[in-house]
């Protein structure tokens, strides 16, 4: 029954997170597939390589940042596909795209018992929007800044 209780705690949320939690549902899967593609074709998607945006927060975007994260956290949960960090950090550049955010993906290796491991995650301003745990691990080799977003969408497409 641990199902049917889910479904009701999905129908009592409000529209709006409701429709939050779809996109991160159908971002995860289309970050997916992507990852599944040579990673030297999807690289260009992803940004400027080797820049990073400001550290600077908007206040205004914190709370839309909350929201984006705790959408990507709780929906990877539920995806029949592997949804892991590079995954999850995918998803979140392009959420926090369509919204006019910029952001930061950043890749880095490191090692543990197995031997040399890879992790990725995605910041905005000063916020972590994915994969902060245990990124102070790694050693950064690449970074993507995603700069190239549409602030102002009334602006931009109406005069």
């Amino acid at each position: 029954m641990n199902i049917i209780r889910k479904i009701r705690s999905f129908y009592k949320l409000d529209t709006q997170m409701k429709w939050l939690l779809i996109e991160a549902y159908i971002a995860l899967g289309w970050a997916r597939y992507r990852k599944s593609k040579e990673f030297s074709k999807i690289a260009p998607s992803l940004g400027e390589h080797m820049a990073e945006t400001t550290y600077d927060s908007n206040v205004h975007n914190i709370a839309m940042l909350r929201h984006v994260s705790n959408a990507i956290r709780k929906m990877s949960r539920y995806t029949f596909w592997e949804s892991e960090c590079l995954v999850k950090a995918i998803a979140g550049m392009k959420m926090l795209e369509r919204r006019g955010i910029e952001s930061t993906l950043y890749l880095g290796t490191g090692r543990d018992e197995t031997g040399l491991i890879a992790h990725a995650w995605l910041r905005s301003g000063n916020f972590y929007i994915s994969g902060a745990d245990g990124m102070d691990k790694f050693t950064i080799v690449a970074m993507f800044a995603n700069k190239n977003v549409c602030v102002d969408f009334k602006r931009k497409h109406y005069g």
